[in-house]
Parts: C-alpha cells; sequence; structure tokens
C-alpha cells in the first residue's frame, strides 16, 4: 500500500457539484473522452468539462439517442461503441485514433450495476466485461494518444460497491461460484480501483496518471435493473420513488455525483499524485471497515498486477511496465 493513499483535506464537501470544481478551470485546447457521457453521471461529466473549454468525444451505443441528450452541448462528437464487443472497441479505437493525435482526458464512466446473469460472445461475466474489461482493452488501445498529451490523467469510476467483495482471479467469470449479481458488481469495481493502480504504474513517467472514483449512491439509469423494494432497501428512494438526497450520508445528485470525477480530471492538487481511489473530492483514506474510505485489497499493487497479468492474457493486450 502506497503513501499517497490518504486523504488531503481539501476544502470540497459531499455536497459540492461538478460545475463548482470546473469553475475557473481551463481546458482549452484539450481533448477529452467520456464513455457513458450521453446520460446520468458521465453527463454531467461532459457538461462540465464541455464547460471548460474541451472538445468531448462520446462513443455510445445508441450514437442517435446519445446526440439527442447531448444536443446544444459545443465541440461533442459521438461516435459508434459497444465496450462488451472486441470487435467494436477496436474499430473505435483505429477510428479515434486516425482523428486525433493526442488525449488529455479520458474518462471511463460507462457501466452497470446489478443485472442478472450475462455473458459477452466470449463466455466472460457481464459486468467483469463490460465495467472492467472493456475499458482496459480502450485504454490500452488508446495509449499513444494519452502519452502524446504529455500530460494525461485517466480516471476510471469505481464506487463503494468494491467493498463487498475482492476480485476473485480464479474464478473471474463465474464459472465455479453461483452467480451473484451484487458481488458481480463489487468485483467490476474492485477490479476498476484496481485498474487504475497499475495503470498509473504504467504511466507516471510518461507524465500519464489514473485515478479511481466512489461517485456517490445516486439514482442514475444504470440501476434500472433494481426493483423499487430494492431501491427502498437502500434507502435511496422515498415513498412516492422519487431520490433521497442528503450528501452528508453519500446520497447525491448526479450534479454532486459527478464532482469527484471531474475534480480527479482537472484539479492541480493531483498533479504528483496518481493511482489513487477518491471520494467526495478527495482522496480516500484505506479502511478495512466501516462505511467510507477504500479496503486495502482494492489499491493494493501486488493484486493489481496480478489482474493486471490476467487481463492482458484475456485480452492479447498490454503496455509495458517502465
Amino acid at each position: 500500500m502506497r503513501e499517497v493513499q490518504s486523504p488531503l483535506h481539501t476544502p470540497f464537501g459531499p455536497a459540492v457539484t461538478a460545475a463548482e470544481i470546473a469553475r475557473d478551470v481551463d481546458l482549452t485546447g484539450q481533448v477529452a473522452l467520456v464513455t457513458g457521457g450521453s446520460s446520468g453521471l458521465g453527463l454531467e461529466t461532459v457538461k462540465a468539462l464541455a464547460a471548460c473549454g474541451a472538445s468531448i468525444c462520446v462513443p455510445a451505443l445508441d450514437p442517435v439517442a446519445a446526440r439527442a441528450a447531448l444536443g446544444g452541448i459545443g465541440r461533442i462528437e459521438v461516435w459508434p461503441i459497444d465496450l462488451i464487443d472486441p470487435v467494436s472497441i477496436k474499430t473505435f479505437a483505429a477510428a479515434f485514433l486516425e482523428r486525433q493525435s493526442r488525449l488529455d482526458l479520458l474518462v471511463l464512466n460507462a457501466g452497470v450495476m446489478a443485472r442478472p446473469l450475462f455473458r459477452d460472445e466470449n463466455g466472460h461475466e457481464g459486468h467483469f466485461s463490460l465495467n472492467y474489461l472493456g475499458h482496459f482493452r480502450l485504454t490500452t488501445l488508446l495509449w499513444p494518444a494519452l502519452l502524446a498529451a504529455a500530460r494525461s490523467r485517466v480516471v476510471v469510476l469505481s464506487s463503494r460497491g468494491h467493498q463487498m467483495c475482492d476480485v476473485d482471479l480464479d474464478d473471474l467469470d463465474f464459472g465455479r461460484r453461483p452467480y451473484d449479481k451484487w458481488m458481480a458488481y463489487g468485483q467490476s469495481k474492485t477490479a476498476n480501483a484496481l485498474f487504475a493502480v497499475s495503470l498509473d504504474m504504467r504511466g507516471r513517467r510518461h507524465g500519464a496518471r489514473a485515478f479511481s472514483v466512489h461517485p456517490g449512491m445516486i439514482v442514475t439509469p444504470g440501476v434500472r435493473h433494481l426493483t423499487h423494494s430494492e431501491l427502498e432497501a437502500f434507502g435511496a428512494v422515498a415513498p412516492d420513488g422519487s431520490p433521497v438526497i442528503d450528501p452528508a450520508r453519500d446520497m447525491k445528485t448526479v450534479e454532486q455525483g459527478a464532482s469527484t470525477t471531474v475534480w480527479c480530471a482537472t484539479s492541480p492538487m493531483l498533479a504528483s499524485i496518481g493511482g489513487v481511489y477518491c471520494e467526495n473530492c478527495d482522496v480516500a483514506s484505506v479502511e478495512s471497515n466501516g462505511g467510507v474510505g477504500v479496503r486495502p485489497y482494492a489499491v493494493d499493487p501486488e493484486r493489481a498486477e496480478s489482474l493486471w497479468r490476467a487481463s492482458a492474457t484475456l485480452t492479447g493486450l498490454d503496455i509495458a511496465k517502465t
């Protein structure tokens, strides 16, 4: 565990919004890419980065719907991608690299939560495939553009859901374990936190830094597979079905939830830090118990490297550790 995984004690609280974090940030001339950028947290992230002057690419499964959702935001391009399809990811990355020589900010925001069992065409469990493995593929393929930016950042969405479980390196796809939608989701979010650790180790000497983020408990389109009873059990919705908003208890609006992503993407406080898990616009503390902070296994460099090696084997893609 590295010493940098400790709070910086920033001036921001849990109620700060992405727009407030972005205020006075100048990203003119920079190129950003936000997966899942046409709804929920991703859309708020795109709005904030666009307000700072960035040009933004939004890869989307449904480009027509994405363009409609992003209408009125300047300097936006929408391209097709299916993050559960390796061929689609490769096609997208090749097209992006043909048109863009650099990528300053890569926000890996897209994801699914607590779905019934589904698998990709290679048999990989769906949460692991879409939330993590698709983003692993995308990042390794776009690595030349991230290096070309000289100083770039990758922000990957983890979750406090990582606290449910570590990554099972011997059974990533629930081939032997009974399938549990929450364990599948939790494993994918732990994988994303570990991904930031290993990616940062590969990029820091080149000015490419990586961060993982817990945005908060937020009712977005991503919860569409949960029943009303499940949402009530989490205390996430009121009896009338409206979201409960209480930032002090981690229940946030999408504007508040996107703030830590934007902070990780832009804050000068992180200029010499990377590979850390962040929440509430600060580096989280390492906690073995309790409801806050990051679990030790989710920021463990050895676990991160083991997952990286497994991912490189599964995808045939890699980034040299220098």
